[in-house]
């Protein structure tokens, strides 16, 4: 008895698409992939920046810098680590200190960027890609009914159509999927680079009035 499952179905819809149907497939695939590593590494990535700022800042009123530095190393998020190397320039001018500063946030959002724009390439891919299988398909389907009986040649042509539509459906649902996510990774990354900005600045400023005050 033959299965008709929900895999054998998937099965026999994939193969009715032809090999463009296992190339979006293929790229949809490689597009969640990257999505799940950028999802685990923005939680590492993120933190509780106004949290972080306070713990600093008391370690900071205390001039106790050492500890500050030894609990912003403690962490693997990017605000502590914009902060670890800003609180080692915190005896050199607001110029080092900056410069130190700025240094860290560029790497920082250099990681946070990365590959985020290949997922908004592989929707494209996908859509392009759906498309092609469909006219390739309509192509092959209207060379099929010129050379088929003519009493069956609308049916070999809507049977050739519907096919070829195959590879346009899972196109577009790779395309919405991936475009979905890219969506949600750019606020995530926004938000991220964003906190970053605002808590590279409060440490200046913080350092800036700790200067003032043992002057």
């Amino acid at each position: 008895m033959e299965s008709t499952g929900p895999l054998n179905s998937i099965l026999v819809f994939m193969n009715d698409g032809g090999i463009f149907m296992w190339i979006i497939l293929a790229v949809w695939i490689v597009g969640f992939i990257i999505s799940i590593e950028r999802f685990l590494k923005f939680t590492i990535y993120d933190s509780n920046g106004p949290s972080i700022m306070n713990e600093v800042q008391k370690y900071v009123i205390s001039n106790d810098l050492g500890g500050a530095i030894k609990m912003c190393s403690n962490s693997r998020s990017f605000i502590p680590k914009i902060f670890k190397n800003g609180l080692k320039r915190a005896n050199q001018t607001t110029l080092q200190m900056q410069n130190a500063i700025d240094a860290t946030a560029l790497e920082c959002i250099g990681k946070v960027e990365s590959r985020i724009g290949y997922i908004n390439l592989l929707a494209n891919i996908s859509t392009l890609m759906g498309l092609l299988g469909t006219i390739y398909g309509l192509i092959q389907s209207f060379e099929a009914v010129g050379a088929a009986d003519p009493s069956k040649k609308a049916e070999i042509l809507s049977s050739g159509i519907s096919k070829a539509m195959n590879t346009t459906a899972i196109g577009l649902i790779s395309a919405i999927s991936l475009m979905t996510i890219h969506a949600i990774l750019t606020a995530k990354q926004e938000k991220i680079i964003s906190a970053m900005d605002e808590y590279s600045i409060k440490l200046l400023d913080l350092l800036g009035t700790r200067r003032v005050e043992e002057d």
